[in-house]
């Protein structure tokens, strides 16, 4: 891993740090002497030009449309500086985490297709299985960024090769173009993956099988309506699924707090639930290959002692803490999620004996807070906390399995989707359960991945099929503020004092995807045009 993340780090940067969009996404990375056939001779060159796509390409992303896009509009989060987020009045003009988070999809996707075409006319020694994953990797990257994309904003451009499009009329795909795009992405990715990746960290075939599971489960209910979904799609989100837990060999990790422990996720070491993360590096130097999510929410710089930490005012959000208080037998999720008053956790501020949490005016974050370096046996910097971010875990596709099993049933006791959906409550310390049903599955997501970037997009697979229950949900969630405070002796469970100040948003169709950013429009008018279908005639062969 090291001699794959480390020692290939410096040549992929060359090759992605041209990639920044100055005006427009269809601004492209420059094609120079090692970006093309020049570069491309040998294993090790084309290995090194796919490792950029496992953190810098993600940076935008990780940095603050992680948090804003998918836990503050998914209704986990309180903060004070994605409130337009939280309340779905998203201005078109934000510069700070709408056009970054836009372009860095972007940046993905022009990355991926920029290392697609010179493998792909790569001239040089280099094996066939390397070529294979290689292109594996790149269509993995940029169907999952087009997830995030269409996800999103709905219909977007789809952009395959950055020369050949380079002078073209930027037109919005429409959702269904998109989606058989993705789709067509991540089958190719199981297609040339191998079941053996290069190195650790690295994607392989499971990854993309667990991945393409939850393309179809989330398409199948595109355009449908309750108790209609997708049969198909359904089917085969079960078989992909069922065939990466059934025969990858990997295994949930058994500690839920552990996931979230530096030493047992990071770009050194990947543990057995890592189907897929984000791979940064314990240094900012160059910069975007360091992880700054842990600057923004750790709630005090002595936490990080890095210079950073400015996360006071993030928090989750009051239904989060609605939540644990009416189900208080969650609490090892919870106290590995955020900290409530009183809480010790001796893994932090080691040097001064561990920390003891006493706020009661929000519940600050834990999840990938991991404290100082010297917490960390000497890893980090400022801004760049060594810890990996999760894109799929293997509880993921145990839930997804057990989705795609209820399919279109109102509940099931399935066998196989009660072992698997019990699997992940069993590690939560939490009692199995003998039926299961929709919402039963929703909810254990949510409470399983809070601040992992996932709560807004299952609820958009919900609003797929089933829109009116998917916005009274929305509806109903407490976005406003709180206090919190712990009952001293109370133990057993521990008991709190909390004061809601209760506030409630919603979307409809005109939120339910963000806006364009203003200068994107400026840049390209015709974003504004309707949608047009994909040529899929014009796509490469590779």
């Amino acid at each position: 891993m090291k001699k794959i993340f480390y020692l290939s780090l410096i040549t992929a940067l060359v090759a992605v740090l041209g990639t920044g969009c100055k005006k427009s996404f269809l601004d492209r990375p420059p094609i120079d002497q090692l970006t093309t056939g020049n570069f491309y001779n040998n294993d090790d060159e084309v290995l090194a030009a796919t490792t950029a796509l496992y953190n810098i390409v993600w940076f935008d992303y990780n940095d603050k449309a992680f948090l804003a896009f998918g836990e503050a509009r998914g209704g986990n989060l309180q903060s004070n500086d994605r409130t337009p987020y939280i309340q779905f009045a998203v201005s078109a003009t934000d510069q700070s985490t709408l056009l970054p988070g836009y372009k860095s999809f972007y940046k993905i996707i022009s990355q991926s297709n920029l290392i697609m075409q010179n493998v792909y006319n790569s001239k040089g020694n280099v094996s066939q299985a390397v070529r294979d994953e290689a292109l594996g990797e790149c269509h993995f990257m940029r169907g999952l960024a087009y997830y995030y994309l269409v996800s999103n904003w709905g219909a977007v451009p789809i952009i395959y090769d950055n020369l050949a499009q380079l002078n073209d009329s930027v037109h919005r795909n429409t959702i269904e173009s998109v989606w058989q795009f993705i789709i067509r992405d991540f089958q190719y990715a199981v297609k040339y993956l191998p079941y053996q990746a290069a190195g650790q960290g690295r994607i392989n075939k499971w990854s993309a099988e667990g991945m393409l599971a939850k393309m179809y489960l989330t398409l199948a209910g595109y355009g449908r309506t309750e108790g209609n979904r997708n049969q198909t799609y359904l089917d085969s989100a079960r078989i992909l699924a069922g065939d990466v837990i059934h025969n990858s060999g990997m295994s949930l990790f058994p500690s839920y707090y552990g996931l979230f422990v530096s030493a047992n996720n990071n770009s050194a070491h990947n543990n057995p639930e890592s189907l897929f993360s984000l791979e940064w590096m314990p240094f900012n130097q160059p910069w975007g290959v360091n992880n700054s999510f842990q600057a923004y929410v750790a709630f005090e710089p002595k936490l990080t002692e890095t210079g950073d930490g400015w996360g006071a005012a993030q928090g989750v959000s009051a239904d989060v803490v609605r939540y644990y208080m009416a189900h208080p037998e969650d609490s090892l999720r919870r106290k590995a999620t955020c900290m409530f008053d009183g809480d010790y956790y001796p893994d932090l501020e080691t040097s001064y004996g561990g920390l003891q949490y006493n706020v009661t005016s929000i519940s600050n974050i834990k999840k990938y807070v991991i404290g100082s370096p010297k917490d960390n046996g000497g890893n980090g910097a400022f801004m760049a906390a060594y810890i990996n971010t999760y894109m799929l875990r293997l509880a993921e596709v145990y839930l997804i399995y057990a989705e795609a099993i209820l399919g279109n049933n109102t509940s099931t006791t399935d066998p196989e989707a009660l072992k698997y959906f019990n699997a992940v409550r069993q590690r939560a310390g939490l009692a199995p359960k003998s039926v299961i049903t929709f919402d039963d599955i929703f909810q254990e997501k949510r409470a399983e991945t809070i601040m992992e970037g996932e709560a807004w997009y299952d609820i958009l697979r919900w609003y797929y099929f089933a829109p009116q229950k998917a916005m009274a949900y929305v509806a109903n969630q407490d976005r406003g503020s709180y206090t919190i405070q712990y009952i001293p002796g109370t133990s057993n469970p521990r008991q709190y004092n909390v004061t809601y100040s209760p506030a409630h948003y919603s979307f409809d169709a005109t939120t339910v995807y963000l806006p364009y950013p203003e200068q994107e429009l400026i840049n390209a008018p015709s974003l504004n045009d309707p949608p047009v279908p994909f040529d899929f005639s014009k796509l490469p062969n590779y």
